[in-house]
């Protein structure tokens, strides 16, 4: 995959993409990551990328004319096959999920667009932009933040890019569900133990129990997700359980639900 920035900010790219995993898909060649200045492509001497509203109103909007020039310069020749997409970073935007992150994955080429000030002209989301995404429901300063965020999560996904083979399948959202509770040594700090099943042995007692703490937590902290999420016939008899435990306050203090 090939995943290019265009920003006025390059520089804020360089800790982010000189460390741990994007680092190293970088050098595996899984990957390849280039930041653009959005200030190369202007026309005038001054590299202006922002002009006074039309209308009047606060702030300033970062002109179209570069945009089209970056992405006219960055897109993939027209001869070539090409799984293609410009994503303008927007509050406007559709939410960028787990599901996003996964369709993005299966691209061969991304362009992510970094909007500043009070925005950026319409025409660029109308007419160059093939996707408008949002992370969160919040105010940044930047679609810099934004962009590496989905540089981040789609990395992760590319064949390889992990190490092991299912290490993204078994993580929070994959399946809809947040990721079950995580122990590792010691067995037990302050009073606190890790659950007994863990210690077992016993792979199928504890790949039950993993499953069903998924449920309960993602129950209990993001109902809102087990209304898409692809449940199983156990998985629901996992949540009348789960159910009738909280009903009756049955679980021990180490519970994940009590921490």
């Amino acid at each position: 995959m090939r995943i290019d920035v265009i920003t006025i900010f390059p520089d804020m790219f360089g800790p982010m993409l000189s460390e741990s995993i994007l680092k190293r898909a970088q050098e595996a060649g899984i990957v390849e990551i280039s930041v653009r200045d959005l200030r190369a492509f202007t026309a005038d001497r001054h590299r202006t990328t922002d002009d006074s509203p039309y209308g009047g109103g606060a702030g300033m909007v970062m002109k179209p004319e570069p945009f089209f020039a970056a992405v006219g310069a960055t897109r993939c020749p027209a001869s070539a096959a090409c799984a293609e997409e410009v994503i303008l970073l927007s509050p406007q935007g559709e939410q960028f999920r787990q599901a996003v992150a996964r369709e993005l994955a299966a691209k061969s080429h991304l362009i992510l667009l970094c909007g500043h000030y009070e925005g950026v002209d319409d025409r660029v989301r109308r007419h160059l932009a093939t996707r408008v995404a949002s992370i969160g429901d919040y105010i940044l300063t930047g679609g810099e933040l934004a962009a590496m965020v989905v540089i981040d999560a789609v990395t992760r996904l590319l064949p390889g890019a992990l190490g092991a083979e299912d290490g993204a399948q078994s993580e929070s959202f994959e399946e809809g569900l947040l990721e079950y509770p995580q122990y590792s040594r010691p067995a037990e700090l302050r009073g606190w133990k890790v659950p007994e099943v863990l210690l077992s042995g016993h792979h199928e007692q504890v790949r039950r129990w993993r499953r069903k703490e998924s449920l309960r937590l993602t129950r209990r902290l993001r109902p809102d997700l087990l209304a898409t999420a692809r449940l199983t016939d156990e998985d629901r008899k996992l949540l009348l359980e789960i159910e009738e435990e909280e009903a009756l306050g049955g679980y021990g203090n180490n519970h994940p639900a009590n921490s």
